[in-house]
């Protein structure tokens, strides 16, 4: 496919610059060929002497519709590589009459007037001052005619969608229409007593007929509507466009419409979840490198992509510069985005802003700059080179958006299937049932290996920091998608699950169904070790506000304020059984056993269905918004009963005490029940 530089969003680079030079060098002989040179031969249309605009200005408006229509019917141009001019009527009618104005008044128009001059015509250079001008006179008194700017503002509109015609019937219509005129011109130059030379001659003839041959060839072709929801339907979403406009224009004027690259570095880091980072590159741009966390998604499928996030968080767009993601906020403003910022100097102000060493600068960098500058280069591990692998790809036509929208949630296997290339798999079977056979391109992790002595507890999870470097070395970094792969027991997956949660890394999930439904799907399997190249997982300490010590669960037992939630087996429960420093359970707990979530698919383990969940659980909370803490004796069981509430439920207050019961038992001076609760 031809990628243009719009669609690349190139336009500011130096290739673009020779391109466009070059085409208006071609484009200035031509008009200068073609006698637009002189400006009384210009207005010679309005004196019916000489039609030679009216020609010139058909056979290009005919030229640019077939073959763009040719191009994108054939596949050889996508529609997200052309900009497409919005309708503003107040501000084109206004401007059409300006022009008709002094186009009448002297026969020359901006390019022409660049033709004369460069023939040496005075009056054309006294145009083009004019015009120079004007420019500037607008941008000064922009303020004024802000009204008048986005005055009739109806977003793209496509003439052949508005008198309900196909796009090939109205091609052709136009192509037809474009033939008369050129008949009718050699007709008035010739009644004019001009010598036409052209009416009723074979070349008129088949040029005429050739034209509408091309025009219509194309309803032989198959239908390629451009996708333009993103652009042409504003009306539908309910969403005044002037009104769009006008909130738009007064956050650019505040500065509001954008992010600067240390702004985005730091809130990338912090694990913001509120942030919805887009490459609108091409993929193979895309690969090559991005910024972490972000996802690509081509202009095309831009809006549907972000209906999810409409309003909700923070959308940031960028590209390689800001021209493209500007003129698609715009588009997205008119349709009632009002959290769409853009990237300030697009990726490359990323790279120079954040990740160009230190040593690099031409001005002497502050102790303080220079150690955010050290922070965001490891933490954007390879940024000046190629990325040995992607952390996250572009969007899955199979909806791998929908799967990502629900994290951290289940995954299900055949969206794995088609998604291996662009996640992390984690399995946290036992070594050996790895090592005989495991999803390809999977990292094996002990989940007794995130666990330790911690303040003198046993079996706790560890500290933020050193569950970071267990990360570093899986090549994990925060806006990667990774899927954990249990085998018999969940609880394994929910366990680094918590470490995830304590990192804040909430692009994860769990396999439904584990490595006994991938197998029994009869889906691929190898033996191959992968190649890890280590990172550096930054850490946030303000990321884990769910997990509670001894003392505050006490306060809870005092002052009520929550439900304790005891997942251990029922005998543990009442004090039948007991293998810690004594039975019973926490004054005021309930109990409901980690085991009652969990059913069979054949030899797979799995979550009953959702309705069972939250019956169950509806019965022991009063609300998805009390405060729940949940326990067991070390924190393993426990860590599949906050996955259920608050990642598959929807409780929004759950707490995790991780010493557990081992902790409580052990402390003489904490109270202690007996018997059923």
């Amino acid at each position: 496919m031809i990628e243009t530089f719009f669609g690349l969003d190139t336009l500011d680079s130096s290739k673009a610059l020779v391109a466009s030079a070059a085409i208006g060098f071609l484009f200035g002989f031509s008009l200068e060929k073609a006698g637009f040179g002189s400006s009384r031969r210009l207005a010679g249309i309005f004196y019916f002497r000489d039609m030679a605009v009216l020609k010139v200005m058909f056979s290009a408006l005919i030229t640019a519709m077939l073959g763009l229509l040719y191009f994108r019917h054939l596949g050889w141009i996508g529609s997200d590589q052309l900009f497409f001019m919005p309708t503003v009527y107040g501000a084109q009618i206004a401007g059409g009459l300006l022009f008709g104005i002094g186009f009448a008044m002297g026969g020359w128009c901006p390019g022409t007037a660049a033709v004369g001059t460069a023939s040496g015509k005075l009056d054309a250079l006294v145009f083009l001052s004019g015009t120079v001008l004007g420019s500037i006179l607008f941008n000064e008194s922009f303020p004024l005619v802000r009204p008048l700017y986005t005055l009739g503002d109806s977003g793209v509109k496509f003439v052949y969608e508005s008198l309900r015609i196909s796009e090939a019937a109205f091609a052709f219509f136009f192509t037809l229409i474009a033939v008369l005129c050129f008949w009718g011109a050699e007709y008035v130059e010739r009644s004019g007593s001009t010598d036409s030379g052209y009416l009723n001659s074979p070349f008129l003839k088949s040029f005429s007929l050739a034209l509408l041959l091309l025009a219509g060839g194309l309803a032989l072709l198959p239908g390629s509507t451009p996708e333009l929801a993103a652009y042409s339907r504003q009306e539908s979403r309910g969403q005044a466009v002037p009104e769009a406009e006008a909130r738009l224009l007064s956050a650019i004027e505040r500065g509001e419409d954008h992010i600067d690259p240390e702004s985005l570095a730091n809130r990338i880091m912090a694990s913001d979840a509120t942030l919805h980072l887009v490459d609108i590159r091409t993929a193979e741009e895309f690969d090559r490198f991005h910024i972490r966390g972000a996802v690509n998604v081509p202009l095309s499928r831009l809006e549907e992509h972000l209906r999810p996030y409409r309003n909700n968080g923070t959308i940031v767009l960028y590209s390689n510069g800001m021209t493209h993601p500007a003129q698609a906020r715009d588009a997205l403003s008119r349709m009632g985005y009002e959290n769409v910022l853009i990237l300030t100097d697009g990726l490359k102000g990323f790279l120079e802003v954040c990740l160009k060493p230190v040593s690099l600068r031409s001005e002497p960098v502050p102790d303080s700059l220079a150690a955010s500058i050290g922070a965001w280069r490891s933490y954007f591990a390879g940024a000046e080179h190629s990325m040995p692998r992607d952390q996250v790809r572009a969007v899955s036509e199979t909806g791998s958006e929908r799967t990502s929208n629900g994290l951290p949630g289940l995954v299900e296997t055949g969206w794995l299937a088609e998604n291996l290339d662009r996640v992390r798999v984690i399995d946290v079977r036992s070594q050996p049932e790895y090592n005989t056979g495991h999803i390809p391109g999977s990292i094996f992790i002990s989940p007794d290996s995130l666990r330790g002595v911690v303040r003198g507890l046993p079996s706790m999870l560890l500290p933020a920091e050193m569950l970071a470097m267990h990360f570093s070395n899986l090549d994990l970094m925060p806006g990667d998608m990774a899927v954990i792969v249990h085998g018999e027991k969940i609880i394994d997956a929910t366990l680094v699950g918590m470490a995830f949660e304590r990192l804040g890394h909430k692009r994860y999930g769990i396999l439904n169904g584990g490595f006994a439904r991938w197998a029994a799907e009869n889906r691929r399997v190898d033996t191959v070790l992968p190649s890890i190249t280590a990172t550096k997982y930054p850490v946030n300490p303000k990321t884990d506000d769910f997990t509670v010590d001894a003392q505050r669960v006490l306060r809870f037992v005092k002052e009520g304020g929550a439900t304790i939630l005891d997942v251990r087996p029922s005998d543990f429960f009442t004090g039948r059984k007991s293998d810690e420093a004594r039975a019973g359970h926490i004054p005021g707990a309930v109990n409901r056993p980690f085991s009652e979530d969990i059913a069979k698919d054949g030899d797979a383990p799995v979550f009953k269905p959702l309705n069972d969940l939250a019956a169950a659980y509806a019965a022991l909370i009063p609300s998805k918004d009390a405060t729940v803490v949940v326990h067991c004796r070390t924190g393993h069981q426990a860590s599949q009963t906050f996955f259920v509430l608050r990642n598959l439920l929807g409780y929004r207050s759950v707490l995790y005490y991780d010493a557990g019961w081992t902790e409580w038992a052990a402390r003489p001076e904490l109270p202690i029940a007996a018997g059923e609760k």
